[in-house]
């Protein structure tokens, strides 16, 4: 069953003769980051390295502190009401929470898509792709009509919508807005992709599609991904770590976490 499930991972020992598989570099790294809300620790000392090009899964169970990591990668924890971090969160080796460092600039960079699909609802589906790109006007409308049909093709949805660009967004089905959400979180060239529970509120079909999405932009993208659903967890991730009230308790490739874990709670 345990090979079953994690035979789409990227792990397992190579076969004999084999050249030694590249490791690739960290993209993202957190050195004993502790997420408060007020006075009160969410997320407590932990340290991670999330390479480039994989799926890195959080899981754990609800209340535990996964989705507070994960905000505070690209600086959303901050917005919360009392939300602060210490410890340090880096982007190719440069501290993300630095002086100098713009919020904006930083979420370009490590984009994010929410539990729960979130398109603008007074924009079309073509507008919803482009908002981030219209910020700064820095691209033509010739550029911005080829990111968005890059992205749409990306977020495999250009087939789908492709002769209703104009239409609202909110026509679309629950899969449909929530593959838009990541459109747009790929529209403007971002480095890291943060998903937070993407599929909790869609069915089987849509679940299917988000899935197979995340194993292909992989090879463009550091992902890291939080989930309730172990089984998820193990179709497409490559890494895993297992967080525990508030803290990580244990990480390694998905392979050995479903199967050999250290620690009697994971």
């Amino acid at each position: 069953m345990a090979d079953a499930v994690l035979s789409r991972a990227q792990t397992g020992n190579a076969p004999a003769g084999a050249t030694a598989p590249t490791v690739a570099p960290v993209r993202l790294a957190t050195e004993k980051l502790t997420a408060y809300y007020g006075s009160k620790a969410g997320v407590r000392d932990v340290s991670l390295a999330f390479t480039g090009n994989a799926v890195h899964a959080l899981i754990g169970p609800s209340g535990c502190g996964k989705s507070t990591f994960l905000r505070s990668l690209n600086r959303m924890h901050e917005l919360t009401d009392g939300g602060k971090i210490s410890g340090r969160v880096l982007l190719d080796g440069k501290d993300i929470y630095g002086p100098g460092v713009s919020a904006m600039t930083l979420r370009r960079r490590v984009g994010m898509v929410f539990q729960r699909p979130t398109p603008f609802p007074t924009m079309s589906i073509f507008d919803n792709v482009a908002a981030g790109l219209r910020v700064g006007g820095s691209h033509s409308r010739s550029e911005i009509e080829g990111i968005v049909e890059r992205s749409l093709r990306q977020a495999a949805l250009w087939d789908e919508v492709k002769d209703r660009l104009k239409t609202s967004a909110v026509a679309l089905s629950g899969g449909q807005q929530q593959r838009l959400c990541i459109a747009r979180a790929v529209a403007p060239a971002p480095e890291v992709l943060l998903f937070d529970e993407p599929t909790a509120s869609l069915d089987p079909m849509g679940t299917q599609r988000i899935e197979e999405l995340a194993f292909e932009l992989k090879s463009s993208y550091t992902i890291v991904i939080v989930t309730h659903n172990l089984q998820q967890a193990a179709r497409v991730s490559d890494t895993t770590s297992f967080f525990y009230m508030g803290g990580m308790l244990e990480t390694g490739t998905t392979r050995m976490m479903f199967t050999t874990p250290k620690q009697e709670q994971t």
